[in-house]
């Protein structure tokens, strides 16, 4: 495991980054509402990221691949969790859906996410809203220089199952920086004390990934979109973060 420590003009630039990132998740979220297709909240992103001459990171990943990534976003609709392909899909109220982006700017990437509402939902819907992002900040107090990343993954995973829900064990968060996907893996799980200790200097994109019912989850024909393998609702929100002398610094906003 290669871990790369950043320097506090390396964190500025992952910050320039993050503005354009901000913004097309800010835009994107303004414009999700029953009637409009998941394409043409990616061509909206698209525009904003293409304004600052930056990149979508999503974009053509991985490099060479036989099956890249299409999209700038990724789009996940209710049972759908993670890299939903965007479409023709028509938003329906009481929808939930997840927006994840990802910028590359000056060589230097954001990467953020977000679950919202689609008109009105259920009780329940939004109560896996809330528990899912007050999840993630439990995981980003963490975050702290000495902790270990099972106090992160563990700080997630506690508050989440407190509340009757369940983590996905599949898909978790990774370290950020000059690559979209660094070391190290960061787990939505863990044991307090276990794994790599936290300095300054780390970049990491924390991304608690909660669901309503059982933890498992399947891979749909398109080699992208993961589902909850009960069709039950999901949830995904997600911060890039640099770990400080002065604790967690939140580098992506929405």
């Amino acid at each position: 495991m290669a871990i790369i420590l950043k320097s506090a003009a390396d964190i500025q630039k992952m910050k320039d980054a993050a503005k354009i990132n901000d913004e097309v998740l800010m835009s994107v979220r303004e414009a999700i509402r029953p009637g409009i297709a998941t394409i043409e909240l990616d061509r909206l992103a698209y525009r904003i990221i293409a304004k600052y001459g930056a990149t979508p990171a999503f974009l053509g990943y991985p490099a060479g691949s036989p099956n890249p990534f299409p999209a700038t976003l990724t789009v996940a609709v209710n049972e759908e969790l993670v890299h939903g392909i965007p479409g023709d899909r028509i938003l329906q109220e009481g929808d939930i859906i997840t927006i994840d982006c990802g910028t590359v700017h000056n060589g230097w990437v954001a990467d953020a996410a977000y679950t919202a509402p689609v008109g009105a939902i259920t009780t329940e819907a939004q109560r896996l809203l809330e528990i899912t992002e007050q999840s993630l900040y439990k995981g980003i107090e963490a975050c702290v220089p000495e902790n270990h990343l099972g106090d992160v993954g563990w700080a997630i995973q506690s508050f989440v199952e407190s509340h009757g829900m369940n983590v996905v064990r599949d898909y978790g968060g990774h370290g950020v920086g000059r690559s979209m996907h660094e070391d190290p893996h960061v787990s939505n799980w863990g044991s307090p004390g276990r794994g790599p200790r936290l300095r300054p200097g780390m970049t990491l994109a924390l991304e608690p990934m909660v669901m309503l019912g059982s933890p498992q989850t399947r891979q749909l024909s398109d080699g992208w979109t993961v589902v909850a393998a009960d069709g039950r609702l999901c949830a995904h929100f997600e911060h890039s973060v640099a770990v400080t002398s002065n604790g967690p610094e939140i580098l992506t906003s929405w």
